[in-house]
């Protein structure tokens, strides 16, 4: 099995999430397992100067910063195709997504790679038969509440790359009750098979 790990927290040292994310990993892992490890925080680049929409541009009409855009949005689609199993830790920040998550979905949102569209315009995610296990954290925002942009959104977009298999596994309102949030999170961890 290919397990496909992201961590997108800003912060790589002493981040809850990416500490959770890890004891979910050596739960589920096998040693014939292959992990593939991306952290958005060490390269991720944001699609910007576009000339035309839906990350089309001509080679030969390209920049050097389109060049890097679309290799890592090569790379990313690639991880995620060749993956069965995705962990991704996300913490909450500001009531939404990190903005290397968001930068992440932009890239690996591509048409006839990661999606298509029906001849009567709506979509179809290709990403099927994946498991997703979700690693949320928060400070202060309750998950799956009114103030909780990030739940909804994340789960719709891997919803529209055609992956529905999704775990969530909550550390929220940290600043309010730590232990309790870290003991619930790790044992929703310890029952997962």
């Amino acid at each position: 099995m290919k397990i496909y790990q992201i961590d997108t927290s800003a912060r790589k040292e002493g981040s809850t999430s990416r500490a959770l994310a890890k004891k979910l990993l050596e739960k589920i892992k096998k040693p014939e397992d292959q992990i593939v490890y991306r952290d958005l925080n060490d390269e991720m680049i944001f699609i910007s100067n576009l000339t035309e929409s839906g990350m089309k541009i001509p080679e030969g009409e390209q920049t050097e910063q389109h060049k890097k855009m679309f290799e890592m949005s090569d790379k990313l689609v690639m991880e995620l195709k060749a993956s069965d199993t995705i962990i991704m830790s996300v913490p909450i920040y500001n009531f939404g997504p990190p903005a290397t998550l968001k930068a992440w979905a932009d890239l690996a949102a591509r048409v006839k790679e990661t999606f298509k569209y029906n001849e009567d315009g709506s979509r179809v995610g290709l990403l099927e038969d994946k498991q997703v296990y979700l690693i949320i954290t928060s400070g202060g925002t309750k998950i799956n509440s009114k103030d909780d942009f990030l739940t909804p959104w994340l789960t719709h977009v891997l919803n529209f790359f055609g992956i529905k298999k999704i775990d969530i596994i909550a550390a929220d309102q940290l600043a309010i009750d730590y232990e309790k949030s870290i003991k619930e999170a790790e044992n929703q961890i310890e029952k997962i098979t």
